[in-house]
């Protein structure tokens, strides 16, 4: 069962989910339209959100790089994420108050680094487009980043 889960978890992490609009789905929080969203992320993500951005074509010309180096930055602190996840899993039954306290500091820093670098992104992506296409882009990652966040924890135990 620990393997099961530690390969769901190292699956949910490696795999950039995704949540921006559904392709023509009638109802976009159906589950088959998650589902499906889920499979244009991890065939191709940063298609997926250029889409969903509504670039021109030259602002995608501009958006592919600063994309291109958040996703870099982003699969880095997914990493450290995914080590810490696995770890708790790892040692579920046996976990000591010391190990918690590193694994749940290690957590809370991966999500600190995690909204500097979309900050970061953010203002990158404000100067180079407008306004409210960065704001989109915030969006659209909330999204990918929420559903992805929401698979590794219906697959992870509390603390006990």
């Amino acid at each position: 069962m620990k393997t099961v889960r530690a390969a769901l978890l190292a699956a949910a992490f490696a795999l950039p989910a995704a949540f921006a609009q559904a392709p023509a789905a009638p109802d976009r929080g159906s589950p088959a339209a998650i589902d499906a969203i889920r499979q244009a992320a991890k065939d191709d993500r940063r298609g997926l959100v250029e889409k969903n951005m509504q670039l021109t074509d030259a602002e995608a010309k501009k958006f592919r790089p600063v994309y291109d180096t958040y996703a870099n930055e982003l699969e880095a602190i997914a990493k450290r994420q995914n080590r810490a996840v696995l770890d708790y899993v790892n040692q579920e039954s046996s976990i000591t108050d010391a190990n918690a306290q590193r694994l749940a500091g290690e957590l809370l820093a991966t999500d600190a680094d995690e909204m500097k670098l979309r900050k970061r992104t953010y203002e990158k992506l404000r100067a180079l487009l407008n306004a409210r296409k960065a704001a989109r882009f915030v969006q659209i990652e909330n999204k990918l980043r929420t559903l992805q966040r929401y698979d590794v924890a219906s697959q992870v135990p509390l603390v006990r």
